[in-house]
């Protein structure tokens, strides 16, 4: 149902002869679902990768994006480069000339089109009911509430996050540790401690 209807939407943008000024990206807000009207084991909806909605683990926050934009994204071109939602608004505002008042995120306008001088980032956090992961690079810290040891995954080497290398690499866990408590703002609405 979903290839159909995102088909007709594309159809018409080509009727309509908008198909050369118009960017067309496709996403997921989230892992695959655990809570009903799928089988995500059955049809590997993680992809082998470890954890599914609401896990902060690459299962539960890995998502595509797809963009499509003829002549302008060349086709079938892939990047590592990570990003997250917050990065449209940004992207959004280039494309269109302008730029958003206030933002976390980073335009992805260089990678898109293939150009240098894509904006690094320090990290990417994630929060959800207790739970807290970070990335920066390679390395993913993750807490699973705010008691628990900080766990250590190399995404480079382990993207399924099968082996917790926490031991063999402190001076990573020093930063990473450090930045799960400084890359936050506590929340009257979304306590950490809730979780």
């Amino acid at each position: 149902r979903m290839d159909r209807h995102i088909g007709r939407v594309m159809a018409l943008v080509k009727d309509l002869g908008l198909d050369d000024d118009t960017i067309i990206m496709f996403s997921s807000d989230n892992g695959p679902t655990f809570n009903g009207g799928t089988d995500s084991p059955f049809f590997a909806s993680a992809a082998g990768l470890r954890g599914l909605k609401q896990d902060v683990y690459e299962g539960g926050i890995r998502v595509p994006l797809v963009a499509r934009w003829p002549g302008r994204i060349a086709p079938r071109t892939t990047t590592s480069y990570p990003s997250a939602f917050w990065d449209l608004m940004p992207t959004f505002a280039e494309l269109a000339g302008t730029t958003p008042a206030t933002t976390d995120g980073v335009s992805l306008v260089p990678t898109l089109l293939g150009r240098t001088g894509q904006r690094q980032r320090e990290y990417l956090y994630w929060e959800f009911q207790g739970r807290q992961a970070i990335r920066t690079g390679r390395w993913k810290a993750v807490r699973l509430k705010p008691s628990a040891a900080v766990e250590l995954y190399d995404l480079t080497t382990d993207p399924a996050e099968t082996k917790n290398v926490s031991t063999a690499h402190p001076d990573v866990m020093r930063r990473l540790t450090t930045l799960l408590t400084t890359a936050r703002t506590e929340s009257a609405l979304f306590p950490l401690s809730r979780g």
